[in-house]
Formats: C-alpha cells, sequence, structure tokens
C-alpha cells in the first residue's frame, strides 16, 4: 500500500519565519498549512498554498487553538462551540486562499496541543469533527492512530487517515511523549528511518521505554519546524523509494 508523506508548514509569521518551506515541500507529498489560528499569516498561507500547488502537493489546513503566543501547544479552555467556530473560521481563511490559487483543499490536521488533545479526549474531538463536517464531509481527516478523534470521525462518516510520526517518540499507550521530556524528539536520520520502515513494515512501533506498540498508518509525518527537517525529508524519502517503499502520488 503506497503511503503518505506529510508535513507541518506555513508556520512563519509575519517577518518571523520558521524551517524551510522551499527546501522541505519538494520531498514530502502533503502539507499541512498552518491557518493563522497558532501561526500563519495571510501572505504565508498564500505564499506556502501556491508552492505546495506547484509542486504537486495535496494541500491540507492546519488549525489548532487560536494561540499565536504559545504556538499552539496549550490547552485552551474553550467550550465545544467556541472551538468549532474558531476551526471553521481557519478553514474558511485556508479555503479562501487555496480557491485564489486555482487549487484543492484536500485535508484537515490539527495542530499542537489540539491534536493531542483530540486524541484522547472525546468532547474535543467532537468539536473538532463537527467543524470538518460542517465546513466540507469530503475532506480527509489526518488524526493520530489509535486515537479518540479516529473513532470519533469515522463515527461521523468522514475518511479518516490514521497518522504516525518519523521524527516524534511515543509512549506505551500509543500517545506522543510529550516535547518537554527527555527523547520526545527523534532528529538522528537513521532512527527516523528506522521508526518508519517499522510502522510501515511491520504496523507497530517501539515506544520509549521498549514496548512494542501496534499502529497502522496511511500517512507518516516530519515536523517541518524541526532542526534539519528539508534533509530528513530527503533523506526519508530517498531512502524510502530505494527500500520499495511505495509513496502516494
Amino acid at each position: 500500500m503506497p503511503i503518505d508523506l506529510n508535513c507541518d508548514c506555513g508556520e512563519g509569521f509575519g517577518p518571523w519565519p520558521l524551517g524551510d518551506d522551499a527546501a522541505l515541500l519538494p520531498h514530502v507529498t502533503s502539507a499541512n498549512i498552518a491557518c493563522g489560528g497558532h501561526a500563519g499569516d495571510p501572505d504565508t498561507m498564500r505564499r506556502t498554498v501556491r508552492l505546495a500547488h506547484e509542486l504537486g502537493v495535496k494541500i491540507g489546513a492546519h488549525p489548532g487553538y487560536p494561540d499565536l503566543l504559545g504556538f499552539g501547544r496549550r490547552v485552551l479552555p474553550l467550550r465545544p462551540a467556541e472551538l468549532t467556530n474558531s476551526l471553521l473560521a481557519q478553514l474558511g481563511a485556508l479555503a479562501a486562499l487555496v480557491r485564489a490559487e486555482q487549487a484543492t483543499l484536500h485535508h484537515v490536521k490539527p495542530h499542537g496541543a489540539l491534536y493531542n488533545q483530540a486524541a484522547i479526549d472525546a468532547i474535543v474531538a467532537q468539536a473538532l469533527v463537527e467543524a470538518v463536517v460542517s465546513f466540507d464531509r469530503q475532506l480527509v481527516l489526518v488524526a493520530l492512530a489509535n486515537s479518540v478523534l479516529e473513532e470519533v470521525g469515522r463515527a461521523a462518516g468522514l475518511v479518516v487517515a490514521r497518522e504516525a510520526f518519523a521524527d516524534r517518540a511515543y509512549e506505551s499507550d500509543g500517545t506522543l511523549r510529550p516535547r518537554h521530556l527527555a527523547g520526545a524528539l527523534i532528529l538522528d536520520h537513521a532512527q527516523n528511518l528506522a521508526q518508519t520502515l517499522m510502522i510501515v513494515r511491520e504496523q507497530q512501533v517501539r515506544a520509549y521505554d521498549g514496548t512494542l506498540v501496534p499502529l497502522h498508518a496511511e500517512t507518516i509525518c516530519l515536523h517541518g519546524d524541526m532542526p534539519g527537517a528539508a534533509a530528513r525529508a530527503a533523506f526519508l524519502r530517498r531512502e524510502l523509494v530505494g527500500q520499495g517503499v511505495l509513496l502516494f502520488k
């Protein structure tokens, strides 16, 4: 089965760039573009949409908690309706720029604290899914594999792409190891490749404590804001193709 390589991108704001999207995007098959909640502004969003479209990379929305100061990595105590409405506004903003570039919006992947909360909290997951269903139920929902969000999305009739990570460590319960803990980020290219191959070929991942966790995924994420992201993506794509792993067009 072909595997999708996705990246989080477009996460600069105003004159402050974050990551090198121009170097990263040629090596992935899907792009999750920040929508102005945790990062991104209209110019950055449109520029990233245009680049992805020119490269033939599938375009996705990457909404998060409306938390520019905290880069969307803090849990905000929003009521479900408040969260749904914030996400609808973010999706609408990116969709307008996608339309202006005569491109197509393909998927939605939540960011940061929202992603992690929706993976374990049914109320948050339902508010997120409500936004996607209300906006366009044809969009693919990208969710952490084996998560509450995956279950809620499927129950609502959405197509769900189960996601795993090349550059993040896992806990034994299948959640991502929190960034503030040792070993949460995997920056070594060989380790990125080994973890990805285990997920793709064996449908499991080795957690930080050594536990083997069953894991079926259709898409693998690389974070555009992490050091060496473009080089990591180029290496991973080259090695996966060299080892016979099929990638989505």
